[in-house]
């Protein structure tokens, strides 16, 4: 399966964002549990993080990032791209 990546930055104040955050761990757990192999964080530089995670095309990465409760909650602004792994 192809790899995507949805890098994102913030829109809400860190209490806001941080309501979500449990949703958003159990959504990236259930991705896992569904063989997505998603992998989230945030830089330790600056605001803002990026979930990795693995889909069939550019339509189901879509659809999986639209359910992200962050997204859902207007906590994010995010790119989506295909990300082309060159080594392993």
């Amino acid at each position: 399966m192809p790899w995507f990546v949805k890098i994102e930055t913030g829109l809400v104040e860190k209490p806001i964002f941080d309501q979500y955050v449990p949703a958003h761990i159990a959504y990236v757990k259930d991705l896992n549990q569904k063989g997505h192999k998603a992998k989230t964080g945030y830089w330790g530089e600056k605001g803002g993080g990026m979930m990795l995670f693995e889909a069939a095309s550019i339509d189901e990465a879509k659809a999986i990032v639209a359910a992200d409760p962050l997204v859902v909650n207007s906590c994010v602004n995010y790119e989506l791209h295909e990300w082309k792994i060159v080594v392993e």
